[in-house]
Order: structure tokens, then sequence, then C-alpha cells
């Protein structure tokens, strides 16, 4: 493709919304490398009152060769922290800032402006200021928040006292590390100080990252859980359930394991695939059940690879061998000795050749993200699901990526499946070459 580079730099981004509606950035050869600074993901866009999403994340790239009904290969190669500190907690809403969705459908609560310019005054929760009226204007506050900050290796954080927490108020754009093209307000502008002396380990993941949606999205609503919010609602982005799934690509993991040396593999359903990312934590334990973890500025390298023709439903995660469950990791060669001696006496050939793959499932709830996973590995794999029930018994796992409705499902692979799926050397080079 003409223009096509082997590395883009990414320098934009799109200010709450993902799809075919935020055009391209640049175009990256199949094969090429994509590098961003993202800015942090969730409660910086979420107190910015004039955001029409939840995430700050990167404008789409366009891949050479990458058409509908192909999928693409997102190795993952680096995740530096940039961030010297970051906020976290759990949420309220300000009732009155929003209609439907404190996400996406944000107004002033005093002269009812939409996505009301805005101005910072001092610092704390009442901070943010809609620029028409001059009332406090964020839909968001903590129930309890803290703030952390990291070593400079970024190797481990911790939660600073209040004295900590307001003078990084004071300094919060820097702290955080915010790109200069960013636009969102710097959640350490709350001086949450909560957790005092809480030691935090850093082990950095990407909470967003994937193809751009059918139809334009609030970024943070590409999933079955969050973008079920849009089913229904009055803003311009309400769609009807058939319209989600048919439109998402699941980008909006929030998986633990989608970190260095994990390799992601999503559905194309824009022609060029349009990859994008963002909101990558410095830590975040399964379920992210306080809703959010510590967002940060980070520095991401990915490779991208088209696999061509191959219809995916939703992502397919091959992570680090030490993230998947020991149920489902490749058979050591003690383990291989075993089960042929096994089979010999019962003179069947045991189906040793297999590799693990994690199918994402999302949905407006955990059962409805697991039966999502399920139905989306039966197909895959031309079975019915009481098979992929059982293998996912015996042989698999089901783990919580995210609350309400994120799972990721771990099956055993056998080789003929996966290389009439193209995926059999990705597999091999994942598992079998370290």
């Amino acid at each position: 493709m003409e223009n096509a580079m082997d590395e883009v730099v990414v320098t934009k981004f799109t200010h709450g919304l993902i799809g075919p509606d935020t055009g391209f950035f640049a175009h990256v050869r199949n094969g090429g490398r994509i590098r961003a600074v993202t800015p942090p993901g969730c409660w910086g866009p979420m107190i910015t009152p004039d955001f029409r999403g939840g995430h700050e994340v990167t404008q789409p790239v366009y891949v050479e060769d990458a058409k509908v009904g192909d999928a693409l290969a997102i190795y993952i190669e680096k995740i530096n922290v940039l961030s010297e500190a970051s906020s976290s907690g759990t949420m309220q809403t300000n009732e009155a800032a929003f209609t439907d969705d404190p996400f996406v459908a944000k107004k002033c609560p005093h002269c009812g402006t939409p996505w009301p310019q805005s101005r910072v005054v001092g610092i704390g929760e009442g901070s943010i200021r809609c620029a028409h009226c001059g009332a406090e204007a964020s839909p968001f506050h903590f129930g309890q928040g803290y703030t952390v900050a990291f070593d400079k290796a970024r190797q481990v954080s911790m939660a600073v006292d209040q004295n900590h927490a307001e003078s990084y108020a004071h300094d919060a754009k820097h702290l955080a590390a915010l790109p200069e093209s960013s636009q969102q307000y710097p959640i350490l502008l709350y001086a949450a100080h909560a957790l005092t002396g809480l030691p935090v380990r850093v082990e950095p993941c990407i909470g967003n990252i994937g193809t751009i949606p059918s139809r334009t999205l609030p970024d943070s609503h590409n999933a079955g859980d969050f973008g079920y919010f849009l089913v229904g609602a009055h803003h311009e982005w309400h769609v009807s359930e058939e319209e989600l799934d048919e439109a998402r690509t699941d980008a909006h993991l929030d998986c633990r394991d989608v970190r260095e040396g994990a390799v992601l593999i999503v559905p194309v359903k824009v022609d060029g695939a349009g990859v994008y990312m963002g909101d990558a934590h410095s830590i975040m334990g399964r379920g992210e059940i306080a809703g959010h973890s510590i967002d940060i500025t980070a520095d991401i390298t990915v490779r991208v690879e088209v696999i061509k023709g191959l219809s995916l439903l939703g992502p397919l995660l091959l992570p680090n061998i030490e993230d998947l469950p020991r149920i489902a990791r490749p058979f050591s060669e003690a383990e291989r000795r075993q089960f042929s001696e096994l089979g010999h006496t019962l003179g069947i050939i045991p189906a040793l050749d297999v590799l693990p793959v994690q199918f994402i499932g999302t949905g407006k709830d955990l059962n409805v993200a697991t039966d999502n996973a399920v139905k989306r590995a039966a197909r895959f794999m031309n079975v019915g699901d009481d098979e992929i029930l059982n293998r996912a018994t015996i042989a698999g796992e089901v783990q919580i990526s995210r609350l309400p409705g994120v799972v990721q499902l771990s099956l055993q692979l056998p080789r003929e499946l996966l290389e009439a799926k193209g995926l059999w050397n990705i597999a091999y080079e994942q598992y079998l070459t370290s």
C-alpha cells in the first residue's frame, strides 16, 4: 500500500469516541509496528466534562492487507510506565451532571449545557468548573480515592499521605506525564489520599487495545458489558442489542494478562482494521473489582500481522505462559510420557498435539459473558456448546477479567484445528520456542 510505513508513532487521540468516524492517523505495513505514548484511561476522561466516552485512546492506524473478515495478531512488545504518580479508587456519580450515562452523556448540573467546556479552579473534587456558569461540573467523584507514587525505575509504587497528594495535585499534568495533545484533566487534581503506606507492585497491562468497531461508539463502551449501557439510550450513540453485537470488537478488555509478551488476536470489522490502544494500568487484579485500577501514561509498542480469512466473533488471547491457568498449560515432557504410557495400555492414541488459546467473552454480566465465550469457542471449533463446557471444565478454565462482564475461557486446541485457522505457528512460537 502506498505510504504504508514500517513503524507508525501515533500522537493524536480521539476524545472519547472510536470507530469509522474517527478516521485513520496513518498507514502501517502488514508486519509493521505501532508506537504511542498513551494518556491515562478512565479517571481523567471521566472527570473531563466535554469527553464523549470514558477513555482517551489513540487515533486508529490503518493496516495494509487487512480486510473485513480477516483477523489481526497484535504482539505486545513494550509497555513502559511514564507517570510519576497516579490516583484511582471507587467511584460515586453526580447524578445532576449527566443524563443517561455518566461516561457519555455529560452536562452541567447548573446551566444544563451538554458536554460543557470547563476550567480548573484550585484542587480537590470541586475544582472542575463549567466555563459557562462556573458550577462544579464533573459527573464523577471518589467513594474512596487514593494516590500512588512510583519509584524512579517504575518497578514499585506506594499510596501517599494527604500532604503528598495535595502537592501532586498542584503539579498534576507534569506528574501524570500527559502527552502534549492529551485533552483530559489529570485525576491527580482530586488529591485523594486513602490507604497511605500501602505498597503496590507494578505489572503494567493495556486495558483498551484492538481494532475499531464497525460503527462509532464511546471508546470505553466497545465491549459487551459497558456497551450494554448504550442499548436503548437517549443520546446519539444509542444502539439496539443486535447493533451492538454486530459492531463491537471487544477492545475494552481490562485483562491483566494483556501485557508485554502476550499476543492478542482480534477481528477486523472495517477495512484497514484500525488498530488503537489506551487505558494502560500500572497493575490490575483480576476482576478490577473496585471498577477502576491505577491509570497511567504509558509508552507502548506493538507489532501487527494480518491473518487472512480468519473470521472471529471476538478476541483471542495467547498470554504469557506464566499467566495461563495451570490446567491449560502445554504438557511437560514428563506428562507427555505418562499420557503415552496410559494410551499404550488402553490402546488409544492420546491427543497430545495441543496448545492453549483463550477466548474472550463479554456481556452485561458474568453469566452472559461466559456464555458468549462458550459460543465463540464452539463456533471456532465447529462443535456443540456441550463439548466446550466439558473441555473447559476438565482441560481449561474460566477467569474473570473485569466485572461486570468480561471473561477469559482457556482451552487446549488441537494442532490440526490451529493449522487450519492459521494460528499454529503463532501459538507454537508463543509456548514452545522459549
